[in-house]
């Protein structure tokens, strides 16, 4: 895992955070939604971690005439057998990038919630097993809204994390444009898979020795409680959201090389495990307030745990 956060920071350069979160989820196997605006390396990064491992990648650009079947799959006649075949769609894959998820209409959106819950698709009334890993990451552009399509809150809870993908520093973006300059970039090497499916399989295997203390579990749940009865929240966040919280603190420890989880592993994935289930009151967003601004000033309330 180590050496694929190193490749895929020396190709996708200035997200090194995003990069971990993103292994951080593979690893824990949940989804992630990517928010930026275009030309920010969402995609890049998405192709990178498929390139680096050696399961089967799928693309769907979404649009508003998508249809669910575009997903899913479909049950076609075929002519020449005189028999109905069945024609799986591009979720039977390893890794799923959902392009601009945001784009196409809720009753498409809904296709991939069977998906990313239950590891499964139905196609005519008939339930198919999904590839092991499954796992999804979607996009999203923050600042374009005409003809998209809100997540609802059902679909969002299904990601394990909401990235932000922001703009480069200085040095980062330098470094972007001389990776497209022949001169800098002739000394590039050619990158090979880093993790197979069955070490990461392994590796999953192991987050159950990861030790979370129960001091550590009352801290989630009162994070989790404080959400649901603060004023300024309209809908907190739910026992699952818990549960994410506490498998992706239990993977970032483990990226560590550990087998303990500490109450900063909490802090860190807190707010990127948590900002999409919240839903603040409208006298609270014009004043000012965010999803993550109230995370990190929850966080700060709450005592940690010695």
């Amino acid at each position: 895992m180590q050496q694929l956060i190193q490749q895929m920071n020396a190709i996708v350069i200035g997200q090194s955070k995003n990069v971990r979160l993103l292994l951080t989820a593979f690893l824990t196997g949940g989804h992630v939604l990517l928010e930026g605006v275009p030309g920010l390396g969402k995609t890049k990064m998405v192709r990178t971690l498929a390139e680096l491992t050696d399961g089967n990648y799928r693309r769907i650009q979404f649009t508003p005439d998508m249809m669910p079947s575009d997903i899913t799959g479909s049950v076609i006649f075929n002519m020449k057998d005189n028999e109905f075949q069945t024609v799986k769609g591009p979720v039977f894959t390893n890794m799923l990038l959902a392009d601009e998820i945001n784009r196409t209409p809720p009753k498409t959106q809904s296709a991939l919630l069977e998906a990313m819950e239950e590891r499964q698709a139905t196609i005519q009334g008939q339930t198919y097993a999904l590839p092991d890993p499954f796992f999804v990451i979607a996009t999203q552009n923050p600042v374009e809204y005409e003809g998209t399509y809100p997540l609802p809150e059902a679909q969002l809870d299904r990601f394990l994390f909401k990235l932000t993908v922001n703009y480069p520093s200085m040095q980062s973006e330098l470094e972007i444009l001389k990776s497209h300059v022949p001169f800098y970039a002739e000394g590039a090497e050619r990158r090979e898979p880093a993790l197979t499916l069955e070490r990461l399989k392994e590796l999953r295997g192991k987050l159950k020795d990861v030790v979370v203390q129960e001091s550590l579990v009352e801290y989630v749940a009162t994070l989790i409680r404080s959400t649901r009865e603060d004023k300024r929240v309209l809908l907190g966040a739910s026992p699952r959201a818990g549960i994410a919280l506490l498998n992706a603190a239990r993977a970032w420890a483990l990226l560590d090389e550990r087998s303990f989880v500490t109450p900063d592993d909490i802090k860190i994935v807190a707010v990127p495990a948590l900002r999409h289930r919240l839903l603040l009151t409208p006298q609270a967003e014009l004043e000012g307030e965010t999803s993550d601004r109230y995370i990190q000033d929850t966080l700060a309330t709450i005592p940690v745990p010695r």
